[in-house]
């Protein structure tokens, strides 16, 4: 359990179900470590439990490792066995980025019943209750590398509800090689999450490098039944980041594989400016064409798989974009993709496909990267007067696709 207080001052219920019976879990600051300085606290009515964690002997026997957090609004997080910390999911999203301010609706209570004896799967039950809207859900978290979330939810709008978020994931993405300019830190990149990644109802992979933007800046990917989408960690060295301590290459991606046809709408990412890594400024999810109506009854589930596994669509994928001031004028930018199976000895066969909507770009050249031994897309663009370009670049052999989709979006 966590201790109330701080950022959680609000307790939520907690109840235990074993045989089929329900018992509620009374709060006690008896299952709290205590030093002989910890002042007597009036225990009442006010008081309760701000969350829970789930934990399982999942490395060494008779050690319990915490996996998975239900804390704070609607927010909750997992690992996979051996990751730490990183980004974070929620119940649901309302409002995000509307300049009326966006609504948080809470976990108000859990039901978690007691798993089997040797089982790796643990369920919880959560009620879910804001202004806007209410909702039961159930969490089928089984833990293991990559971890796994099966989750389904009936949602009733207290409103209609125009702008709301499904499966919403949110990260951090401070900077990287595509915006290290802006930042003075001895770290190559900062970073919980490098790209959103998305497999489209065509089956086509789409690999979006986060930014940083100046201002508030909304992505809207429209598609008609997804395949999936999430947000990714693909760098995975230390050197990557040459953080001791914030280990970010050890962060899990988290990727969304809806459970139904979830039917017309966008994979919506918004990236809010910040200027520190304690700040949680990227945010995904699913918004649906058709609004949410007052009194209506809405049901949906997905997988929520929490790992460091990021090879979910297909083709070859990004490793790196970076991005510079070219010599003379322009920028110059360069992605570099996997080396594959099908990826062939001679890069003079693959057909480079490069596209802007704004500014001049060249036609760009194909060299093998000596590090990864895939191979390096490098073109040179100068915006003119262009204060936003979106760019869209893949390799192709014989006319069909061969990496990825590389899409990404330029701002002055």
């Amino acid at each position: 359990m966590f201790a109330p207080g701080l950022y959680f001052p609000r307790p939520i219920e907690i109840t235990v179900v074993e045989s089929g019976v329900a018992k509620p879990l009374l709060f006690s600051l008896d299952v709290f470590d205590k030093t002989d300085k910890f002042p007597e606290l009036p225990i009442d009515q006010s008081l309760g439990y701000s969350g829970l964690r789930l934990r399982a002997e999942l490395e060494t026997k008779g050690i319990y490792t915490e996996f998975a957090v239900f804390q704070g609004a609607s927010y909750f997080r997992a690992i996979g066995t051996g990751d730490i910390y990183g980004l974070s999911a929620r119940g649901i999203a309302i409002d995000t980025a509307e300049p009326s301010g966006e609504e948080f609706p809470d976990f108000r209570a859990f039901w978690v019943e007691k798993p089997v004896a040797g089982s790796d799967t643990f369920v919880v039950h959560a009620l879910l209750d804001g202004p806007s809207l209410t909702g039961a859900y159930r969490f089928e978290v089984t833990h293991g590398a990559p971890l796994k979330m099966r989750v389904s939810a009936t949602l009733f709008p207290r409103r209609e509800l125009e702008n709301i978020g499904i499966a919403p994931l949110t990260s951090m993405f401070q900077f990287d090689e595509t915006n290290r300019d802006r930042f003075s830190d001895f770290r190559p990149a900062v970073h919980d999450s490098d790209g959103l990644l998305v497999v489209n109802g065509a089956g086509e992979t789409l690999w979006r490098p986060l930014a940083n933007p100046k201002t508030l800046q909304i992505s809207a990917f429209v598609d008609d039944n997804p395949k999936g989408f999430g947000l990714m960690q693909r760098a995975r060295k230390f050197s990557d980041f040459a953080d001791l301590e914030a280990l970010y290459h050890r962060r899990p991606g988290a990727w969304i594989e809806p459970g139904e046809g979830w039917g017309r709408g966008a994979v919506t990412l918004i990236e809010i400016p910040t200027d520190r890594e304690i700040y949680y400024n990227i945010v995904v999810h699913w918004r649906p064409e058709i609004p949410l109506a007052a009194g209506s009854e809405h049901s949906v589930s997905y997988t929520l798989t929490f790992g460091a596994d990021s090879d979910y669509g297909t083709g070859a994928r990004v490793l790196n974009t970076r991005m510079g001031k070219a010599f003379g004028e322009g920028i110059v930018a360069t992605i570099d993709f996997e080396k594959t199976a099908d990826m062939p000895d001679d890069l003079s066969l693959i057909e480079k496909l490069i596209q802007s909507s704004a500014g001049e770009v060249s036609s760009g050249v194909l060299q093998r990267n000596p590090e990864t031994g895939g191979p390096r897309l490098a073109f040179k663009f100068h915006p003119k007067d262009a204060s936003l370009i979106e760019f869209r670049a893949q390799l192709r052999l014989n006319g069909e696709a061969l990496s990825e989709t590389w899409l990404y979006r330029w701002t002055a």
